[in-house]
């Protein structure tokens, strides 16, 4: 059976590089796990905080429970560093809880790749900062972010 491949292909340049984050950002930004988890292969790993995850059957499970808890979601991600197989990036995003209290969370990721383009490891440190609704910065319709909307540096975050 042949495998699914997964665009920009290993070994990324900077311009594949930030195009495979700018995919994953787009696909987050849907908030639909069963799309997310089909950038990962079927036995990816992922460390996400102190949770450790193991296949796209808990990627979806935990997707749905995030997007669960965190209401109106945004994010942007931004390109780090990147080598033949591997990518760094730094990412924001806000949410509210139930409740109504605004966070925004900041992070970084290493992801690994397979030959097919497929993230085999994803590991995130996540911090989450309280904010006033005032203060938030990402104001596009759910869904993805349009292009001209400034990226991380340009918000200075």
């Amino acid at each position: 059976m042949e495998q699914p491949s997964n665009p920009p292909l290993p070994p990324f340049t900077i311009d594949t590089a930030a195009l495979k984050v700018r995919k994953a950002e787009d696909a987050w930004n849907s908030r639909d796990p069963s799309r997310v988890s089909l950038a990962y292969t079927v036995d990816s790993r992922w460390r996400n905080r102190s949770e450790f995850v193991v296949g796209r059957d808990q990627i979806v499970a935990f997707l749905t429970r995030k997007w669960e808890r965190e209401q109106e979601y945004r994010l942007i991600k931004e390109l780090w560093a990147f080598t033949a197989n591997r990518i760094a990036v730094r990412f924001a995003y806000e949410c509210h809880d139930h409740a109504g209290n605004w966070f925004r969370s900041y992070g970084n990721e290493n992801w690994e790749f397979d030959e097919h383009g497929l993230m085999r490891t994803r590991h995130a440190s996540i911090n989450d900062l309280p904010i006033d609704a005032s203060e938030r910065l990402f104001h596009w319709p759910i869904g993805r972010r349009p292009d001209d909307h400034p990226s991380l540096s340009e918000l200075g975050l």
